[in-house]
């Protein structure tokens, strides 16, 4: 399995989800964002995760977005990495296999939410998902801050020997050691994308494959050329582009994501900055912020 996964590296696009002021899904507008990161060297996309506000999404909306994301994506020989995963192990197995039948290249499963399971817990989860679901490549997704449970260092690489359909991690955890024990322990083929862009060149710089990227949305040319760079060991031309968009990267988390990203995405002019609640725009303040690194970058 793992040696039929090479195409797993590089940058991928956590992708927003435009929404009208009804609360729609903006089918067209999702479109042509897709287009613009094809265009702009990106060839992993990622439907329906945290940056696509996919917990406030129903089941026939995600699964309407990922067709979409496929249908679009393969015509540009990109491939789709979709968010499938929830805090129940028989709802996510369904969920993953509808998925696959819509053509997904990989599936990207966040850590079960809200339950903490404990490690026991979350291999049993991981393995239960990779069993039913043999044949597809399965991305772990670690993002301890947003479901209060960390999937350990040690439970990572037991998932990753167990089970062959089960080939990286998205690591958002912000513990280095752990990323590096990941790193040193992984058995041949399993790969360690950062789940945080300003992390992203420590951590290639130790041997991580790429990144889930929220400002590829906004900087997918940029985005893209940063992560091949350090790949390439091109470390001068890779921190130059780092530092170049290091502001933006940590603005896109003054308030909850998307929400910055969707203001900037407006300014922009390709996208409405709607959210769905909870989620709600950014505030005056917050909007001086990102006008002024929008301003530094040229985004207007």
């Amino acid at each position: 399995m793992r040696n039929r996964t090479n195409w797993i590296a590089g940058c991928a696009t956590a992708l927003v989800t435009p929404f009208r002021k009804d609360g729609s899904i903006d089918e067209e507008c999702f479109r042509r964002l897709i287009e613009r990161q094809t265009k702009g060297g990106v060839k992993l996309l990622v439907p329906c995760g945290t940056t696509g506000e996919s917990a406030t999404m129903t089941e026939d909306e995600r699964l309407n977005v990922i067709r979409i994301a496929v249908e679009a994506a393969h015509r540009k020989e990109a491939k789709v990495i979709a968010g499938t995963g929830s805090n129940s192990t028989s709802a996510t197995i369904e969920f993953t296999r509808k998925a696959r039948e819509l053509g997904v290249d990989a599936a990207l499963i966040v850590a079960p939410y809200y339950n903490k399971p404990t490690q026991a817990g979350l291999y049993a989860h991981f393995s239960e998902i990779a069993k039913s679901v043999k044949g597809l490549p399965i991305m772990l997704y670690n993002v301890p801050g947003r479901t209060a449970s960390n999937i350990s260092a040690d439970t990572t690489l037991r998932l990753a020997a167990d089970h062959p359909n089960i080939i990286a991690t998205k690591e958002a955890s912000g513990d280095l050691s752990q990323v590096m024990a990941i790193l040193a322990g992984r058995p041949q083929g399993f790969k360690v994308f950062s789940g945080d862009d300003a992390t992203t060149l420590p951590l290639i710089a130790l041997g991580a494959d790429g990144l889930v990227s929220v400002i590829a949305n906004e900087m997918p040319k940029e985005a893209s050329r940063m992560v091949a760079k350090a790949l390439d060991g091109a470390w001068t031309a890779a921190r130059k582009l780092h530092f170049q968009l290091l502001p933006l990267m940590e603005a896109n988390f003054i308030e909850s994501s998307p929400a910055p990203c969707k203001f900037v995405m407006k300014e922009m002019g390709l996208l409405e900055e709607n959210l769905r609640l909870p989620l709600v725009p950014v505030t005056k303040e917050t909007q001086g912020i990102l006008k002024k690194v929008i301003k530094e970058l040229n985004l207007n």
